[in-house]
């Protein structure tokens, strides 16, 4: 192992041991020593930071966040070598985030009822949307929260969720109203009586033969339906530049 994975594997059990999840960093700086060695590089430079932080050149969205990474790495090594740089900030281009959208009553009330129109009429699908998609607007849970739920953290007795493994490794309680309680107690009853006992998961909330819902389809529904009923913009495809 050379010295710069062995001061990575360190410097992550740092950042994990003050609470950090740090999987994501963990995966891009990994790649980062790897550029580093492949070019015989020992030491942190600004030069090598930048080249392997605008990679590739068609993910300029990525590239401050990619720096960012590295100039958190730089600073914990430059207390071990001073030869090691630290990038500057503000010398590319961050991410710019969308404006916050805050949805009135209607327009929740107009989603769940388009989400009720999903096919298949007779499947589980629609019912799972509109369900999500409710929990979503009562209780502000993050969408890979209410996807990672298992059945047992949904006490619907009690009305409370547990949210387990957040941002900070820990786990918290989140009460449902009672109408909550039986929209979700609906939707279990749905879910169970459409599986068949071999095909039930742990998840609560399921697709349409049993298997965890997956964010990236879970986006799809939701854009498809917010333009459906006018929330959004229709689709523009921007000419391919060759």
């Amino acid at each position: 192992m050379s010295a710069l994975l062995s001061a990575l594997q360190k410097y992550v059990a740092m950042r994990r041991g003050m609470g950090f999840k740090f999987r994501h960093q963990e995966k891009r700086l990994t790649s980062f020593v790897r550029f580093m060695e492949e070019h015989g590089a020992t030491v942190i430079t600004n030069k090598l930071a930048i080249e392997w932080a605008t990679l590739p050149k068609d993910r300029r969205p990525s590239w401050a966040l990619r720096l960012t990474d590295v100039r958190g790495f730089a600073r914990h090594l430059q207390g071990l070598d001073a030869q090691t740089e630290v990038p500057p900030t503000g010398i590319l281009p961050g991410l710019t985030r969308a404006k916050p959208y805050i949805y009135t009553d209607m327009e929740i009330e107009t989603l769940l009822a388009a989400a009720l129109d999903l096919p298949p009429v007779d499947g589980l699908r629609r019912w799972t949307y509109h369900c999500l998609f409710g929990l979503l607007s009562v209780t502000g849970l993050r969408i890979s929260e209410a996807l990672s739920l298992h059945c047992g953290d949904v006490d619907l007795k009690e009305g409370v969720l547990t949210i387990r493994d957040t941002k900070f490794g820990k786990s918290r309680l989140v009460p449902l109203h009672m109408t909550s309680q039986h929209a979700l107690a609906a939707y279990a009853q749905r879910r169970d009586a459409h599986l068949s006992p071999t095909a039930r998961s742990q998840y609560f909330f399921v697709a349409e033969q049993g298997g965890k819902l997956l964010l990236q389809y879970v986006h799809k529904v939701f854009w498809q339906l917010s333009r459906q009923i006018g929330l959004r913009g229709p689709l523009v495809f921007a000419p391919t530049q060759y």
